[in-house]
């Protein structure tokens, strides 16, 4: 199987604004582990900040690692 090889738009990290458990917050993440992340919140057919309240409620590290985590884990 070949990889995809990604592009610097995918791979440039951006500031996003999200509700963790109703609180404001921001994050830092990568394009592609952005769109991964609604697409699984899709799947699940929850909301985006549902699913990271859920993240941010069993995380150990930072917010924003804790979230590529889950989207690995979810990709694996």
């Amino acid at each position: 199987m070949r990889k995809k090889k990604m592009t610097e738009p995918e791979i440039r990290l951006r500031k996003r604004s999200i509700l963790v458990a109703g609180h404001a917050s921001s994050i830092s993440l990568e394009d592609v582990f952005w769109r991964e992340l609604i697409n699984i919140a899709k799947r699940q057919q929850r909301s985006l900040n549902q699913l990271v309240t859920e993240i941010d409620r069993t995380r150990t590290g930072n917010l924003s690692s804790a979230i590529r985590v889950f989207v690995l884990k979810n990709k694996i």
